[in-house]
């Protein structure tokens, strides 16, 4: 039986490289990728790959999923993920700090996508999944930039699952809710169940939409936020 191979971006820490423990706990062929020797180590550590580089950088895009092909010379799920742009008050953030946001965030994925789309083409299916935030729904003032553009890349989503679902290939976004990758147990009690998601409830959630468990799921939003979010 063929090993199926997971992209993963922003896997050096937290949420990434939860879900790529996870993965590979599936059985997984692991190809990772973050700005720091931590993707090295960790794809070491579950007998995958990495290249040291981040996803607003076309060439580093390019340089993960060759390193994907010359090694396993297939792709079967992506995972999106990166980390937080710049924050501030609403019109306090200069241009070059959207500029930055819409590079991180929207750019990351629709490059991407262009990448590893032929490559699930030939191959008859895949699934991307793209991180985005609970706040992509019901945008906070605490993150500007962020809640703009994720929700740019939900509307993405919808229109990505239109056009090549017929292809046997399904995308989809992850909204994570306040979890304890970052300090952020102060906003516990704004959830329903008291308490922030562990890494670990994200990554279970990831591995879903990655895998054929959601066989049937396209160009939808995952919320796993604890209740936090209202809208219905």
């Amino acid at each position: 039986m063929t090993r199926k191979v997971c992209i993963i971006t922003g896997a050096g820490r937290g949420i990434g490289a939860a879900i790529a423990r996870e993965m590979a706990g599936r059985g997984y062929a692991l190809v990772l990728m973050s700005p720091s020797e931590n993707c090295e180590k960790l794809a070491a550590e579950l007998g995958g790959v990495a290249h040291r580089g981040v996803a607003q950088t076309e060439e580093d895009q390019q340089a993960l999923v060759a390193l994907a092909m010359r090694t396993y010379g297939r792709i079967d799920a992506v995972l999106n993920h990166t980390g937080h742009p710049p924050k501030g008050d609403l019109l306090t953030i200069p241009d070059e700090g959207w500029d930055l946001a819409h590079d991180m965030i929207v750019k990351s994925v629709i490059r991407m996508a262009r990448l590893v789309t032929p490559v699930m083409e030939a191959q008859k299916g895949g699934a991307i999944v793209n991180v985005t935030t609970y706040a992509s729904h019901e945008p906070s003032l605490l993150f500007p930039a962020s809640c703009t553009y994720r929700a740019a890349v939900s509307s993405f989503t919808k229109l990505y699952a239109d056009r090549y679902g017929p292809s046997g290939i399904r995308m989809n976004c992850l909204a994570p809710g306040f979890t304890d990758s970052l300090d952020v147990g102060k906003f516990a009690d704004q959830t329903a169940l008291k308490r922030i998601a562990r890494v670990e409830e994200q990554a279970k959630a990831a591995a879903f939409l990655l895998t054929d468990e959601s066989s049937y799921i396209t160009g939808q939003t995952l919320r796993v936020d604890g209740g936090l979010t209202r809208h219905v």
